[in-house]
């Protein structure tokens, strides 16, 4: 295993810049997988990443205060969405405002406070939903086990692909908008006719979300786009992550 710096400074590169900006900064997201089958890798949001001025994960996020833990959350679903095994360290999960310090425990305090206690909720469900979903790592050290459905729409700041299990039939669909515009109506092709479950949605209330969503799921169409015979219409959140599973 070994660590994909790269990957790691181009991420945070990305997320420090106001949304405004990050049309301009698409290769951030998406140059890492010119050679991320290459080796195999650890995404790592590490211990060196949280302190001597670095500031803590929350405080490196843009944006007022609903943004930064938006942010944060649209972050960790991307990197838990991407090929590779994942390493966040401790007090990521519940937004400390403060770097690391060793002579210091984690800051639980925090958890009395709603929006943090909502982010690690949000943390505990997509760990789970990783632990239970295949298609989240069983080929994350194969190229097959990963597809492009759209990443050169830069201009509303979005990327969107398909992860795969070991069986074919096993797969899920994940979109994200990187803005705080709300997306309506955005298009995008998926491989087969079926119901697209919403299995994660990093913008629901239950996370300190606007809620805005697609009712749990929607139908594909036999409409083509992005190469594939079939596509789905969605409702994009804002500074969202979306994970779709067909049944």
């Amino acid at each position: 295993m070994k660590w994909n710096m790269g990957w790691m400074h181009d991420i945070l590169e990305y997320f420090s810049k106001d949304s405004i900006f990050r049309k301009y900064h698409q290769e951030n997201l998406t140059f890492a997988m010119l050679y991320a089958f290459h080796e195999n890798f650890i995404l790592p949001l590490s211990h060196d990443e949280v302190v001597h001025g670095k500031r803590s994960m929350l405080d490196k996020m843009p944006g007022d205060f609903w943004q930064k833990f938006s942010n944060l959350r649209l972050l960790y679903a991307y990197m838990f969405g991407q090929p590779g095994k994942k390493l966040l360290f401790m007090g990521g999960e519940i937004g400390q405002w403060w770097e690391w310090n060793n002579n210091e425990s984690i800051h639980w305090h925090l958890l009395q406070y709603i929006p943090h206690h909502k982010l690690q909720d949000f943390v505990h469900d997509l760990n789970h939903l990783y632990k239970n979903e295949p298609a989240l790592w069983e080929k994350d050290f194969d190229h097959t086990g990963f597809e492009w459905i759209d990443f050169s729409d830069n201009m509303a700041s979005i990327v969107s692909f398909i992860r795969k299990a070991k069986n074919p039939e096993d797969f899920m669909v994940m979109v994200y908008n990187f803005t705080p515009v709300p997306r309506n109506e955005y298009r995008i092709g998926v491989p087969r006719h079926s119901f697209y479950k919403e299995m994660l949605n990093s913008d629901s209330e239950l996370y300190g979300g606007s809620n805005t969503g697609n009712a749990g799921g929607v139908w594909a169409e036999k409409i083509p786009c992005h190469g594939k015979p079939y596509s789905i219409k969605l409702i994009l959140p804002p500074l969202g992550a979306l994970y779709f599973k067909p049944e």
